[in-house]
């Protein structure tokens, strides 16, 4: 068992068995609509014609294939502005209406009118101050263009004068410059929709090293497009550096404060965007004038050091120095060997006197003059002995072996 769609606790319940009336569930639905309430909506009047019965048209949304009918009853107390048209951008107050006879859903106006000039400033400008205080403006967000673009993106209309003139100055200046041109609506309510997706899809090209976005001026509405908050988002967050040519000098669409590098007009960013071949080799030639001056000047430098080298004297008779050098290590040599002389002829005398002095002090001289040396058995000196021991005698030419036969005490005083 299911409740009806709009039907209070009160109300009957259909069933398999027991079904509603079909003005039974259009009234459900009428009464549940109505109750609904007021909306206000801002969109593009559509099929808007006044007839003796009222006004009746519809309104669609300003980027996709979506619309509502609307119609507003003579004396049903509408306030619609005077002067409105197929094609204008209106906010309207309405209310669902349901019709029980054909079951159509429309909305009533309540209040309708144009979308000024004045309030499309405001809302311009409130958006402007939002941007800044987020910081989307900011120089240190701006990314920097590349020299030399691999390919450019350019996101215009198609045929337009702002697409030959980036083409054409770009060529002009660069032969060589690619393009990945997607032409988009450049005013009207769909061509923020457009841009961003041309943006989005030259983003997802690797080659694409800056993108271009450009129209060429217009009058305040036809530039609305390029203060869109999505659009200026959308750019702000863009990856690739992105170049705004929208408009000139006066125009300032919000798209110029987000944007890496704002052109004054399409014939400017192709300057900005592509380096003038002729100034660069201009460039070229003139850096490599400055190379071979300084090259010059350097090779001209060492030839004077190298001729000023030449002329002192140890270039001008190498062998000299080998000469002095020569003879310096003859007079250390002739120096060493007075030196070493002097010290044998000194060493000699010392080693004669020690001699001397040896042969003075030596036992053996003194056997000669007619001593000798009494040794015990053991073969040491003999200084005292016993009457029957054995000793040695060591004279100058003998060994003598002796016994002692008589021992006499000698008084022996010594100072």
């Amino acid at each position: 068992m299911e409740q009806a769609v709009g039907v209070d606790s009160q109300s009957k319940v259909s069933s398999e068995h027991s079904p509603w009336q079909v003005s039974a569930l259009s009234k459900s639905l009428k009464d549940w609509i109505e109750r609904l309430g007021k909306v206000w909506v801002e969109g593009e009047l559509q099929s808007y014609t006044e007839r003796g019965s009222g006004t009746f048209g519809s309104i669609r949304d300003l980027d996709v294939e979506t619309a509502v009918e609307i119609h507003a009853f003579n004396n049903s107390g509408s306030e619609i502005a005077p002067g409105l048209a197929q094609g204008d951008r209106v906010v309207a107050l309405l209310q669902p209406v349901f019709w029980p006879k054909n079951g159509k859903l429309t909305m009533r106006i309540i209040q309708m009118h144009k979308v000024g000039l004045g309030e499309l400033l405001e809302r311009i400008e409130k958006l402007k101050s939002q941007i800044i205080s987020e910081g989307l403006a900011d120089a240190s967000r701006k990314l920097t263009l590349p020299f030399l673009p691999n390919k450019i993106g350019l996101i215009t209309g198609a045929s337009s004068d702002a697409e030959k003139d980036v083409l054409q100055n770009s060529k002009l200046r660069w032969p060589g410059v690619r393009f990945e041109v997607i032409n988009t609506l450049v005013q009207g309510d769909k061509a923020a929709a457009e841009i961003i997706l041309a943006l989005q899809q030259l983003e997802a090209m690797e080659d694409v090293d800056v993108i271009i976005i450009a129209r060429g001026g217009g009058s305040f509405q036809d530039l609305l497009p390029f203060s869109d908050e999505r659009l200026v988002r959308a750019v702000a967050d863009a990856k690739t550096p992105v170049v705004s040519a929208i408009g000139h000098e006066n125009d300032q669409p919000l798209l110029d404060l987000v944007a890496d590098l704002r052109a004054s007009t399409p014939t400017d960013a192709a300057k900005r965007v592509v380096p003038d071949v002729a100034d660069e080799l201009d460039r070229v030639q003139s850096a490599t004038q400055r190379i071979w001056f300084r090259l010059s000047t350097l090779i001209d430098t060492q030839i004077q050091n190298l001729l000023a080298l030449k002329t002192r004297p140890v270039l001008a008779s190498p062998f000299g120095f080998v000469d002095a050098q020569q003879e310096s290590l003859d007079q250390q040599i002739r120096r060493l060997g007075e030196i070493l002389d002097f010290r044998v002829q000194r060493a000699s005398s010392e080693v004669s006197q020690l001699h001397a002095t040896g042969r003075a002090l030596s036992p053996q001289n003194t056997l000669d003059r007619g001593y000798a040396v009494l040794l015990s058995q053991a073969g040491k000196p003999f200084k005292s002995a016993k009457q029957g021991e054995k000793f040695q005698v060591i004279s100058a030419a003998q060994e003598i072996s002796a016994t002692v036969d008589l021992v006499k005490e000698r008084d022996v005083k010594r100072n």
